[in-house]
């Protein structure tokens, strides 16, 4: 008889301890913290992007941050180019100009659709001695590891075609290793596969990341390289 009475007992505090749809019928206290000690809940909040563009020798990661905080535009809007009215398909290349027509660049299908840019510099660089063929001081290349400013050519190039239309303010087209914002301040373009960037604007190319001034070769009137 003892011995059904003290299982009858252990059944009851086993079924009391038992949780319903997820919440227990008698919870346990919750024992304190000790004396001192403050509680705290862990940080989930992610680093916010920068409100304003990139200044000068800003972090990569500062820059690419900044250029993901815009609503992407559609690339399929930026498929063409046209010149006298008349369009141009460049498949899965894009071309695009920013709304101040500052700057004008497309995918180089000639350079394994590196970026190149016409960019109305206010102090390009100065044509070299050696440079055979049409100056052209905004003439940018950035193929991600360098990044030339100032060539000559002797055709318009990937622009026979003509020129793309306004990427708006406040942007981000995607394409291949890049991603490109456009913003009062300048183009912001980042070249994901090489972790560099540039700005370009008509008060000059601004580099970012592994980007270093270097010796340019003697066509060319600045070079950056990684």
């Amino acid at each position: 008889m003892r011995i059904a009475v003290m299982i009858a007992a252990s059944v009851l505090v086993a079924g009391c301890s038992q949780a319903v749809g997820g919440q227990a019928r008698q919870p346990e206290p919750t024992p304190s913290a000790p004396s001192g000690t403050t509680r705290t809940a862990p940080s989930t909040t992610a680093t916010p992007p920068p409100t304003a563009a990139p200044a000068a020798r800003a972090a990569i990661g500062e820059v690419i941050r900044w250029i993901e905080a815009a609503p992407a535009a559609e690339p399929g809007g930026f498929r063409t180019v046209s010149r006298d009215g008349t369009s141009t398909d460049l498949g899965e290349g894009v071309a695009f100009t920013t709304p101040a027509g500052t700057s004008r660049c497309v995918t180089n299908h000639r350079a394994e659709g590196a970026l190149t840019c016409l960019v109305d510099l206010q102090d390009p660089p100065a044509r070299p001695p050696d440079a055979y063929g049409e100056w052209k001081g905004g003439w940018v290349d950035f193929p991600g590891a360098t990044l030339d400013v100032g060539s000559a050519h002797a055709d318009p190039g990937p622009f026979s075609d003509g020129f793309g239309v306004e990427l708006p303010y406040n942007r981000a087209l995607t394409f291949g290793d890049y991603r490109c914002r456009t913003d009062p301040a300048g183009l912001f373009c980042v070249n994901y596969a090489h972790q560099s960037a540039a700005r370009f604007s008509d008060a000059g190319i601004e580099p970012f990341g592994c980007l270093q001034q270097v010796s340019p070769p003697p066509e060319i009137g600045a070079r950056f390289s990684c």
